[in-house]
């Protein structure tokens, strides 16, 4: 059953830049923008069940480069930031893009890129029996797509103080951390970004040791150390379709299966976030997860984002005008 969370935007401390953001933004130029964006990714979800996770990620993936601007979609040649490195994986463009489309039928040079990334990815977070949430919209799109831009990704091999660097330089804790990487309870990750933890963590090889004897058996079975690299397997081990917090269980148990996902419980800061979802009764007392998720990902979607008469409305999301 999806939880719908009432946000106080008020409390959410914005940056100047960002205070032109504000719920219902389109109202009177395109009323329904949103219901058109929500209708788009749900038939998109019948076509293909493990969009939402897709739509997520693309989401973060947008926000973390130029801020939440939409150039991730610039299709534009290979220096366009969509075929950074450290965008691999990275999917859904079509979705914005059929959105984008009927959204210009109805209310031309209206609607920005930008924020159907952000709507498409709270309708993908409800799609997964997730909380549902309100967006602030009035984003513009971006004039910048550059792949050397990315080149600051997160990555499931970084360190947790790298980890925990990277996102503060975007405004976020060490609490948005965790939450946001909870996120990978509706994600699959490619024997690609698995080898090294399973057959070279040591020099001489050898597996992490921080993997669970029994993860680490299913892992190689479905990545054998000579097999295609580019299957799919699931981040979150016995709950990869719904969106819930056994992700964070499963750090706590070693069970992870990234290794990004596995230094949250290697540093005292964030190991303290992981195990507050636990300590009883924390559904009456003590922080909800999905009510952090929701404040996270709201912060998250106000990464420098542009407004007012910054950047410009496309006309296609894969093209500047």
């Amino acid at each position: 059953m999806v939880v719908y969370l009432v946000l106080i935007l008020s409390c959410v401390v914005v940056r100047p830049s960002q205070a032109q953001l504000n719920v219902g933004f389109y109202d009177d130029t395109c009323p329904d923008a949103e219901s058109i964006v929500t209708a788009v990714v749900r038939e998109a979800s019948l076509s293909n069940p493990r969009i939402a996770p897709v739509l997520l990620r693309l989401h973060f993936h947008d926000c973390f480069v130029e801020g939440c601007d939409g150039s991730i979609l610039i299709d534009s040649g290979s220096n366009a930031e969509r075929h950074a490195f450290g965008h691999q994986g990275v999917g859904g463009f079509e979705v914005i893009e059929k959105a984008k489309a009927q959204l210009e039928s109805v209310c031309p040079g209206v609607v920005s890129c930008a924020d159907i990334v952000a709507l498409a990815a709270r309708d993908a977070v409800a799609l997964a029996n997730g909380p549902g949430y309100q967006v602030q919209t009035g984003r513009r799109d971006g004039l910048v797509s550059d792949i050397s831009a990315a080149d600051n990704m997160p990555d499931v091999s970084d360190s947790i103080q790298q980890l925990k660097a990277k996102f503060l330089q975007k405004g976020l804790s060490g609490k948005d951390l965790v939450v946001l990487t909870a996120a990978h309870t509706i994600g699959t990750t490619a024997c690609f970004f698995m080898t090294d933890r399973l057959y070279n963590f040591f020099p001489g090889g050898g597996s992490d040791p921080a993997i669970n004897p029994e993860l680490v058996s299913e892992l190689k079975s479905q990545c054998p150390q000579n097999g295609n690299v580019n299957v799919r397997i699931p981040i979150d081990r016995g709950s990869d379709q719904t969106f819930n917090n056994q992700i964070l269980q499963n750090i706590r148990s070693g069970f992870a299966v990234l290794s990004s996902d596995a230094k949250l419980y290697e540093d005292g800061g964030t190991k303290s976030v992981v195990d507050s979802y636990f300590s009883a009764p924390s559904s009456m007392f003590g922080p909800v997860f999905e009510t952090d998720f929701v404040h996270s990902i709201v912060r998250m979607g106000q990464i420098g984002v542009k407004t007012g008469s910054q950047g410009q409305i496309r006309n296609f999301c894969g093209a500047f005008n």
